[in-house]
């Protein structure tokens, strides 16, 4: 396989981060992760202005270019001979080489990567999940970046190592639903769907603030806050979110069953992700697209 790395493309097996990159003696970078439909990169913008503010969070001096990233992954896509393929992109910064034990210093030459995997299959994915004993831990600063600090998720996912097929969904210290292992997390029904606020310290996912936006599109009100779990088991649907496996239909949580895959959110959601996934590079121009399309089906009734 093909990568980037530090403005070359290289094979994968010729790859080498120095030991005294401060990504990987700190854990000082950041990455984004985002899906690829046969060569459109679906809400790029936003993902890149995220990552954006988590480098400059972090004190890297580096000012992300668009066009620049986006012609990489059009160069991977091509080497890698992807171009017919949905795939999921990793994109990470690094802050690059720095004197061990000096953690207050100018990081001016950042380890820049990006890879491609193969994407699972663009169909909703109906699973079982249980409340993980681990609790989600608290932001390292004042809100949480998709940063290496992954320690919290790898444990909660370590709680599942008998039962792979389940996933987990994290509680805060005080016992508010807070989000899954890598996704967020919303239920509800036709009347409100209820999310998880920020101010729990989960991280504000792309997939996320997408999802927020259909939903006001399909006019069903969101509502964000701090809930128990008993809350969430009142109602019939429980949806998670990312960007590499989209909608996660859930079916069951510690014996509590729901509609899964079958429930009517996530079918209006998924018809709105499927209608738009090749042509959003921002979640701003959703609302454009719905009115242009509606505006063509108008004239063609006419």
């Amino acid at each position: 396989m093909y990568i980037y790395h530090n403005s070359k493309f290289i094979k994968d097996s010729e790859a080498t981060i120095s030991p005294f990159d401060h990504g990987f003696l700190y854990g000082l970078g950041v990455f984004e992760t985002f899906r690829v439909y046969k060569g459109f990169p679906f809400l790029l913008h936003d993902h890149l202005d995220r990552l954006q503010v988590a480098v400059d969070e972090i004190g890297i001096s580096y000012k992300i270019n668009r066009q620049e990233i986006f012609g990489i992954i059009q160069e991977l896509i091509a080497l890698n001979h992807c171009e017919s393929e949905d795939v999921t992109v990793r994109l990470n910064i690094s802050a690059g080489n720095g004197e061990v034990g000096q953690l207050l210093q100018a990081y001016d030459h950042p380890t820049i990567l990006c890879f491609l995997r193969k994407a699972p299959s663009a169909k909703v994915i109906e699973k079982k999940a249980i409340i993980l004993k681990l609790r989600r831990n608290t932001p390292e600063g004042n809100y949480r970046l998709k940063s290496h600090h992954y320690l919290n998720n790898i444990l909660g996912k370590r709680e599942l190592i008998q039962t792979p097929d389940l996933d987990g969904i994290f509680l805060t210290e005080h016992g508010f639903v807070a989000e899954g292992i890598v996704s967020n997390i919303f239920w509800g029904d036709e009347n409100g769907v209820y999310t998880p606020s920020l101010e729990t310290g989960i991280l504000n996912g792309i997939t996320r603030k997408f999802v927020i936006r259909c939903l006001e599109t399909l006019q069903i009100p969101v509502i964000e806050g701090f809930f128990e779990k008993e809350q969430m088991f009142d109602y019939r649907e429980v949806i998670m979110t990312n960007s590499s496996q989209e909608l996660i239909a859930i079916r069951d949580i510690d014996g509590h069953e729901f509609d899964g895959e079958n429930g009517i959110i996530i079918q209006k959601l998924y018809d709105l992700y499927k209608s738009n996934k090749t042509k959003l590079l921002s979640i701003d121009e959703l609302q454009r697209v719905e009115k242009d399309e509606t505006s063509d089906n108008e004239t063609s009734a006419n």
